[in-house]
């Protein structure tokens, strides 16, 4: 069995963007029988997670590279792009 996943959901204050993202994601578990560690934090604390994380979704702009994924996330506002962007996600869940 493959470990459950740790995916950081990350906007700029750890609230309101993010739980738009978060809930998706949650969502998209469900219907894939996914379990994921979802941790919704600020873009700041992205960096404590850096030995644990596997996946970072998030609506913050980030010029720094991780050594997990970065999926941009900003499709969730803007409402376009969406399903591209659930594709992206689900793609590195399912790795």
């Amino acid at each position: 069995m493959s470990k459950q996943k740790q995916v950081l959901v990350a906007c700029g204050a750890g609230i309101a963007t993010s739980t738009v993202v978060n809930n998706a994601i949650e969502e998209m578990a469900k219907e894939n029988n996914l379990k994921l560690d979802l941790k919704q934090i600020k873009i700041a604390e992205v960096g404590g997670y850096e030995d644990s994380a596997d996946l970072l979704v998030t609506t913050a702009m980030t010029k720094k590279e991780y050594r997990f994924p970065v999926i941009n996330a900003r499709s969730f506002l803007t409402g376009i792009g969406v399903e591209e962007t659930k594709k992206q996600i689900l793609g590195e869940l399912l790795k």
